[in-house]
């Protein structure tokens, strides 16, 4: 397993992946209505603060702040964790993430876990590496719940099963739960509320038997050495206190400075992800505390390629991010494909600048992703944070092109002779006479231009060039 490990299986490039995707008509329908619900309902949540533009803004200026000081802010989080009786382990990558952390359930003789909705722990893979130790773990997040027993893989930040509808649920819960532990009735509808009631009866007995509690955190406060998971179900306060040892894998990037910090985050949150005023279950807490919630804290801050992230200066922009999904919910593109086609834990636009940048553009999935955009600027004008993700993708694209590879050499060549060109203008001058007068005799498609006009049009050159029309018309 790699450093940089994110959670999914060799997939193809973006565009074979999509293309695939695109021809499925349930897929479509499913995050057609799904994403149209969550977006409309954002934007009538977002309109009631007469000062959203300022929290993004000081959102944005947080992050920033920290990210630029984030050594010391880590260091300040370590020993406030330390001092309210947890332990800190520092994981470089995945494969060091995943050995702490099955080296601290086998210490408790633990052959199961449950665990809340985290997205680190789908980044390195946790599950996958549990499981060849001997140790079993339990989604309790009920989207969590519905891609394990499908034997999926999530398709988005907030909702992971947001490509399945309900009849598609409900014969999951009917022919899998019964392999996980409490099967669901026979009887069971597509209706919301009885396959709701499937999953609490189903999870219930996991989290009365489970000794260890595995999640990550929303936000982690230095000053106190506090975590943070904001969720809606509750399910996660389930794993987060009845457990006797709890392990939380963190990105370093989620840490903030202080409590006045993560007050502007828990306004922002909530509204960008689920449309709430705020969120249902806000669960904090600090280190262990004799007679409260779990006996044994273990925080494993997570680096799998951040620091790397840190040292681009338009790149880090990504790191500001909040998981909100904001962005998924308004891309054209992600609407369409759906999240799978991202290869990647991380899908749509926030994944196509993030999980270039975490695990590099050597393969052809990950040199394909920052071109998995219409550079619409959707994603940016809805982020919480203000992050410029068409700029980053321009930046990824422009690192994909500087290594070649097919299709980028004969680009890089084109491009090359088009500054020549530019830089000799009466030689540009002429050869775009030249053009003009043969025009009738141009190919549709050109060679080395077949992806470009395989879904449009070339523009039809003029019948003489702008500057002969100019001098003619305007001397």
């Amino acid at each position: 397993m790699s450093g940089t490990f994110l959670g999914m299986p060799a997939f193809p490039a973006f565009p074979a992946a999509a293309r695939e995707a695109v021809h499925d008509e349930t897929l479509r329908g499913n995050l057609r209505h799904a994403t149209h619900t969550i977006r409309d309902k954002r934007a009538r949540a977002v309109a009631e603060l007469a000062d959203w533009a300022e929290l993004r803004a000081a959102g944005r200026r947080i992050k920033d702040r920290t990210l630029r000081h984030l050594d010391t802010y880590l260091l300040q989080l370590e020993e406030a964790v330390t001092a309210a009786g947890g332990t800190v382990h520092w994981a470089a990558d995945a494969a060091e993430a995943n050995r702490i952390v099955a080296g601290l359930v086998k210490a408790t003789g633990e052959t199961e876990v449950v665990k809340v909705k985290s997205m680190a722990t789908q980044e390195i893979g946790l599950n996958e590496a549990l499981e060849a130790e001997g140790i079993r773990a339990y989604e309790t997040d009920l989207a969590e719940l519905i891609v394990q027993l499908g034997e999926d893989r999530p398709s988005h930040i907030l909702v992971p099963a947001i490509h399945r509808n309900r009849g598609e649920i409900r014969d999951i819960f009917r022919t899998e739960m019964g392999r996980w532990g409490r099967p669901a009735p026979d009887d069971l509808t597509d209706t919301p509320a009885e396959l709701a009631e499937a999953a609490r009866l189903h999870l219930r007995e996991k989290f009365l038997r489970a000794k260890v509690g595995i999640s990550g955190a929303n936000f982690m406060v230095a000053e106190t050495g506090t975590l943070v998971v904001v969720e809606s179900e509750g399910n996660g306060r389930m794993c987060l206190t009845l457990p006797e040892t709890l392990i939380s894998v963190v990105g370093i990037e989620k840490v903030v400075p202080s409590w006045q910090d993560l007050e502007v985050f828990l306004q922002t949150l909530p509204r960008s992800s689920t449309a709430e005023r705020m969120n249902p279950y806000t669960t904090m807490w600090t280190g262990t505390t004799d007679g409260d919630g779990p006996r044994a804290f273990h925080l494993v801050l997570l680096d799998a390629g951040r620091t790397d992230v840190l040292a681009d200066a338009t790149g880090r922009q990504a790191l500001r991010c909040i998981r909100c999904s904001a962005c998924l919910h308004v891309c054209p593109v992600y609407e369409r494909a759906g999240g799978h086609a991202y290869g990647s834990v991380y899908p749509g636009p926030i994944g196509a600048i993030l999980t270039p940048q975490l695990r590099g553009t050597a393969s052809e999935i990950d040199a394909s992703l920052p071109y998995a955009s219409t550079l619409c600027g959707a994603c940016y004008e809805v982020c919480p944070v203000a992050i410029d993700i068409p700029e980053v993708l321009v930046r990824l694209r422009e690192r994909v092109a500087e290594a070649g590879g097919p299709g980028h050499r004969l680009e890089r060549a084109a491009m090359k002779a088009a500054a020549w060109a530019l830089d000799h203008p009466k030689l540009l001058a002429a050869g775009e006479r030249l053009a003009s007068r043969t025009r009738a005799l141009h190919p549709k498609n050109p060679p080395g231009a077949g992806a470009w006009t395989e879904s449009r049009d070339l523009p039809e050159l003029p019948a003489e060039p702008f500057r002969d029309w100019w001098r003619k018309n305007r001397a």
